[in-house]
């Protein structure tokens, strides 16, 4: 990164936050030294000051967007000018973003990571000499996501032999928090270019920040496990060196799924081997080969669940205070025998099936209509939904649901998306970017089931999140010390964050007090 700001007491504040990020980040105090170190440090992003001696931060910009190669560089303006027409104009200039001082070391931390990672997908996709999308990332020499997403369309529609491999990077954001932002990315290009080399001659590509998928044209079904076992094995089998005097093991999984009919595009096979790999985590082997369910009709019911779903409503009772009625929305499905099965019943049958999609839309598309009924009442209604993130990552979802809230003229606030630890974990990007949609119209999201640990405790300042959901065993921790100690801490670190938190299963007043 660089800096460019004259005050040396709030360079220092940005680099120090960008330092503890794992950014590196150099100061430039005199805008005349700008073009220079720019030539000289080559940077991902410039974090630009408004106010410059000599030289205003637009002047500056504009000037910047006049080199060769500067026009998509993201340059970020950093003001305690609040003026929304000073704003227009800054943008106006050339500028990717404007932060207004004073700011939260995490919303810095994440907005300068956005628009990098934008950046950067945006110059994998930028024509190359013959007009086309360019095939290979500058960064990994990898192809790219786009063009071996291309190549498995294409091997789908002609029906090529062969198999698709999603491999996934373990403990991701403990990797990231420990060594940095800028040395988990390179940590991430070097076991990008070893599952290349496993792989080969096939194509592979990055698909986010700790998984990748590969396409193996021409590979028999018998050879795919034989293949899959490969590419986890040599993931592991050496250390990567991240720092000059540290090195590091990385463990992977890997689901895979052969090339057929049975898939009709890219996405339905993409979908199919993201779903193998969580069975692959629960496996000694870390590999797991997909099989193929029957296909089910619209007219048909969920595997195991024929009955008619229910919804219940929970009441989440404030402790102290609190000015709004808020529940959460619950599961239920009626069978023919009148016997009636939770949500811990139903979701794994579901997410077996492949059909917890399905059963996601069905409890938010009840939300909205919810929430416009009792528009009026006071005091005012907040819903909690849960759903899953093979859910919140379809676009078509977000999109739908901002609709939803705009033709009724909803606050978003009023709703709120509950997303369980352990799916936050494996696609911590995908949920920011979930949250990255939904959030600017106000609806938030909860974190549940939280067990406090170093991955987890990290959520909280990796995502916007407004509630903190305990685990369950956290309800009698009154009558555990080390158990109760242990809450007080992630207590602590998500009001310290600015969330709320959620007891589950509390029952008594000792309970409700230690929360």
């Amino acid at each position: 990164m660089l800096v460019v700001e004259d005050d040396r007491a709030q360079a220092l504040f940005a680099q120090s936050v960008l330092h503890g990020a794992g950014m590196q980040a150099i100061v430039i105090t005199d805008a005349d030294g700008v073009l220079a170190a720019l030539k000289e440090h080559q940077p991902d992003l410039i974090l630009m000051d408004l106010h410059l001696p000599g030289m205003d931060g637009m002047r500056l910009t504009a000037m910047i967007r006049q080199q060769l190669g500067m026009q998509l560089l993201p340059i970020v303006f950093l003001s305690g000018d609040p003026d929304p027409e000073r704003q227009f104009e800054v943008l106006d200039s050339g500028a990717d973003d404007y932060l207004v001082k004073p700011i939260r070391p995490r919303h810095l931390i994440a907005a300068v990571s956005n628009r990098i990672r934008r950046a950067r997908a945006q110059a994998a996709t930028l024509p190359g000499a013959s007009g086309t999308p360019a095939l290979s990332s500058p960064e990994t020499g990898l192809p790219t996501r786009h063009h071996v997403l291309h190549q498995l369309g294409a091997a789908l529609q002609h029906r090529d032999p062969g198999g698709v491999f999603f491999i996934e990077v373990a403990s991701a954001l403990g990797l990231r928090e420990r060594f940095g932002y800028a040395a988990f990315e390179r940590l991430m290009v070097q076991a990008g270019q070893r599952l290349a080399e496993a792989g080969h001659p096939h194509l592979l590509a990055r698909l986010n920040d700790n998984s990748f998928l590969l396409l193996a044209r021409g590979v028999g079904d018998d050879g795919l496990e034989g293949l899959a076992r490969t590419l986890r094995e040599e993931l592991s089998l050496r250390a990567f060196v991240i720092r000059d005097d540290e090195s590091v093991h990385l463990r992977g999984v890997v689901g895979y799924a052969p090339l057929g009919p049975a898939f009709a595009d890219a996405a339905a096979i993409l979908e199919a081997v993201e779903r193998t790999t969580l069975q692959a985590r629960l496996l000694t082997s870390g590999v797991a080969g997909h099989v193929h369910r029957a296909a089910i009709t619209e007219q048909e019911h969920l595997a195991l669940l024929e009955g008619q779903l229910e919804l219940a409503y929970q009441p989440i009772v404030a402790v102290a205070g609190g000015g709004s009625a808020q529940y959460q929305l619950l599961l239920r499905l009626r069978q023919a025998d009148g016997t009636v099965l939770t949500a811990g019943q139903v979701i794994p049958a579901a997410e077996a099936a492949g059909r917890i999609a399905d059963l996601d839309q069905q409890m938010l598309e009840h939300a909205p209509g919810l929430l416009d009924l009792y528009r009026h009442a006071t005091p005012p209604l907040h819903l909690f939904v849960s759903q899953s993130m093979r859910t919140l990552q379809r676009e078509a979802l977000a999109d739908w649901l901002l609709e939803s809230l705009q033709q009724r003229d909803l606050a978003g606030s009023s709703l709120v998306i509950d997303v369980r630890l352990p799916d936050a974990l494996i696609h911590t990007v995908p949920l920011q970017q979930s949250c990255q949609r939904l959030a600017p119209a106000g609806v938030r999201f909860c974190l549940s089931q939280f067990e406090p640990g170093h991955d987890a405790t990290a959520l909280l300042g990796q995502l916007p999140l407004s509630f903190v959901r305990m685990a369950a065993r956290f309800s009698s921790s009154h009558a555990n010390p080390g158990t109760c100690k242990e809450l007080r801490r992630a207590i602590e670190a998500a009001h310290a964050a600015g969330m709320q938190i959620i007891g589950q299963q509390i029952e008594d007043p000792q309970a409700a007090a230690a929360m």
